[in-house]
């Protein structure tokens, strides 16, 4: 599991903490108030062409960024590992981003790792990781399908399905951007292929523009029953 994600908003005190934020003077009120307005316009746009949002992110109001579903390959590399994977960054449109995630898992094997990414109530940016070893691949999915809403709308969760000693690991986070790192992505590529995901060279993501995260006081909730759910070490 990479420990951080290799990208971070490029907005400082992203709004996916704005239920759990209040300012202690009306200056502050003000420019929260006028922020949130700003943001809340940018929810309005539920796409880009044919490539579908989820709730959970938007692109800044002054990104030129052209949106699409698609992939492109990279290579991760932890100097505190002193190792090199091969990886995929991908992006896929709503109406396939989930169904595409749970496929994407069978290459790991039947008993997998997971990891809940969550970031509520951090307003700096940051993030905590909750790790629990060894399940049942299809009890995994099973209890993840029973919160597709968190999963694929709330700007605060990600979920890292891992395979550590094959150093397999495929990530949707809370970009809602797919991840997987292995030394042999040819079986991921395939999954990929099948929901119409191609690669492009020159493909960007949402997180290399400023952008904005979303998020609800329902999800935290709910995210706190998954961890449950999941026997989660927290």
């Amino acid at each position: 599991m990479n420990p951080t994600p290799f990208f971070e908003s490029n907005e400082s005190n992203s709004l996916a903490q704005g239920s759990d934020w209040y300012a202690q003077t009306a200056e502050k009120r003000d420019y929260f108030n006028a922020k949130l307005a700003s943001s809340e316009a940018l929810f309005e746009q539920n796409a880009i062409g044919s490539f579908e949002f989820t709730d959970a992110v938007r692109p800044g109001k002054e990104s030129t960024l052209a949106l699409r579903q698609g992939y492109r390959r990279e290579t991760f590399r932890s100097r505190s590992r002193n190792m090199e994977l091969p990886m995929i960054l991908a992006a896929a449109t709503r109406d396939v981003l989930f169904d595409l995630f749970l496929d994407l898992m069978d290459p790991l094997g039947k008993l997998v790792d997971c990891v809940l990414e969550t970031s509520h109530s951090h307003g700096d940016g940051s993030h905590e990781d909750l790790y629990r070893e060894k399940i049942d691949l299809p009890v995994l999915k099973s209890t993840l399908c029973d919160y597709e809403s968190l999963i694929m709308n709330d700007g605060c969760t990600g979920v890292a399905v891992v395979n550590p000693k094959k150093q397999l690991e495929v990530q949707l986070d809370e970009h809602k951007m797919l991840m997987i790192y292995a030394e042999d992505l040819k079986p991921y590529e395939r999954i990929l292929f099948r929901y119409d995901v191609w690669p492009m060279g020159e493909m960007r993501f949402i997180t290399e523009e400023n952008h904005v995260h979303s998020s609800r006081p329902v999800y935290r909730k709910q995210f706190d029953q998954l961890s449950f759910r999941l026997g989660m070490d927290i």
